[in-house]
């Protein structure tokens, strides 16, 4: 009596399927990322130094209350015009001798900021302060000093800031990179972002 041969399982496409079935999920899966602020930290002092005295005018102050009311200077103000007036702060120009600013375009008020140099917007929020506002706070006073530095791009280059670090970063761009990074630093240095936070306060 002849033998009967035992099935057999074709394995041959085994490879394939394993392959396509990982595709599918380096494809389908999300993988989640931490998102946040970028912020430059100052290098950790290894001795305890004294705070530099500010001028109380040197100072704009932007109080966000636990309710997302905004409170600049004192005065309740709408978010929409917030920039502006970070602007006019940062702009004023108001000092003289060895403070005075010659690129300022502000009011010149003496009672506000000196020059840019010596201009610090301080931030405090709520800790019941919503993100969302958090957020639209910040980029409204970081959009203040990319204005200010766009203009004195456009006006001593020809181009606006945004641009000029755009050209940076492209690989392709054929001009004088050395001489674009010494640029981009000295309007930097003219509009130094100083924005700091205070310690989130409860009610």
């Amino acid at each position: 009596m002849a033998r009967r041969s035992s099935p057999e399982v074709n394995a041959g496409s085994m490879a394939d399927i394993a392959f396509l079935l990982l595709i599918f999920f380096l494809v389908t899966t999300t993988i989640e990322t931490d998102s946040g602020i970028s912020r430059k930290l100052p290098p950790m002092q290894e001795e305890e130094v004294e705070p530099p005295v500010i001028k109380q005018k040197n100072i704009f102050q932007v109080i966000v209350s636990r309710n997302n009311d905004l409170l600049v200077e004192d005065e309740l103000m709408e978010l929409g015009e917030l920039r502006e007036a970070a602007k006019a702060f940062l702009d004023n120009g108001g000092g003289v001798g060895e403070e005075a600013c010659d690129y300022c375009q502000g009011a010149r008020d003496p009672e506000s900021s000196d020059n840019p140099e010596k201009a610090v917007i301080m931030l405090v929020n709520d800790r019941q302060t919503e993100y969302g506002t958090y957020i639209a706070v910040q980029n409204e006073l970081v959009a203040a000093y990319n204005e200010l530095r766009d203009r004195t791009a456009q006006r001593l280059y020809g181009k606006s800031f945004t641009k000029m670090e755009a050209d940076y970063d492209d690989v392709n761009y054929r001009g004088d990179k050395e001489r674009l990074k010494e640029q981009i630093q000295e309007i930097r240095d003219m509009w130094p972002q100083k924005l700091s936070e205070a310690e989130p306060k409860s009610n």
